[in-house]
C-alpha cells in the first residue's frame, strides 16, 4: 500500500518539475493580452447591445403595426 504522505510528495515534486518547464510570458505580453481582451469584451458587448436595442424597435414596429 502507498503512503499518502509519500504520494503527496511526489505529486508535488513532479508539479514543480512541470511548472519549471512552462515559458512564463513578459509583463508587456500580459498587458497587451489583457487590453485585447478587454477590449474585445466592450467591443461585442456593444454589438449586442445595439443587436438588441434594433430586434426591439422592430418587434415594437411590428407590434404596433399589427395593432392598427
Amino acid at each position: 500500500m502507498i503512503n499518502p504522505a509519500s504520494a503527496v510528495v511526489e505529486y508535488l515534486k513532479d508539479a514543480w518539475a512541470e511548472l519549471s518547464k512552462v515559458t512564463w510570458p513578459t509583463k508587456e505580453m500580459v498587458v497587451r493580452y489583457t487590453l485585447l481582451v478587454i477590449g474585445i469584451s466592450v467591443a461585442v458587448g456593444a454589438f449586442f447591445a445595439a443587436l438588441d436595442f434594433w430586434l426591439n424597435y422592430g418587434l415594437d414596429l411590428l407590434v404596433s403595426f399589427q395593432s392598427r
